[in-house]
């Protein structure tokens, strides 16, 4: 899948067609830092290298969005049972407001049509709730709250949407 619109192109990358799992990496680091204080657990991502990256976009989906070359976005995907999850979005913050996290979406909502999913999924920490309101208006609505190993409270929100309320 590729799309070009605006000087963005959003492809599927791969190992074999993207070498920017550092820029990657900075990408996400950047985007996810100000979780840091704010959540325990820490992120997952605290654990993850640029060669993890690229070994999770070996066995997953993964969506980019590139200005020129630049990467301003990204998203991994991958199927479960009738869900289609998605994790590790990022939008640069230069590009947030701009509809790029909607366009990346909507690139999962079509690779779940193509493997017969049913719903998009996701999660999010129970402290972040601007990423609770940000998700809610785009279609995704609470069905669970599940609890990190540990932890006695709920640590984490899932969020679900029907792919086919999407624009694919």
């Amino acid at each position: 899948m590729i799309q070009h619109t605006d000087n963005i192109t959003i492809i599927q990358a791969t190992p074999e067609n993207f070498d920017g799992w550092d820029q990657m990496h900075a990408l996400l680091s950047d985007c996810f830092a100000y979780m840091a204080p704010r959540i325990s657990p820490p992120s997952s991502l605290n654990r993850l290298t640029a060669a993890d990256l690229a070994n999770k976009a070996a066995s997953e989906d993964c969506f980019i969005a590139l200005h020129d070359d630049t990467l301003i976005g990204c998203v991994f995907g991958k199927a479960q049972d009738t869900t289609y999850y998605l994790g590790k979005l990022a939008i640069s913050p230069k590009s947030r407001g701009t509809g790029l996290a909607r366009r990346l979406i909507a690139c999962c909502a079509a690779r779940a049509k193509e493997l017969g999913k049913t719903d998009l999924e996701l999660e999010t920490r129970i402290e972040l709730i601007e990423n609770h309101a940000a998700f809610a208006a785009l279609g995704f609505r609470e069905t669970a709250r599940t609890t990190h190993a540990g932890f006695s409270r709920p640590t984490s929100i899932t969020f679900q949407r029907p792919i086919d309320t999407l624009d694919t």
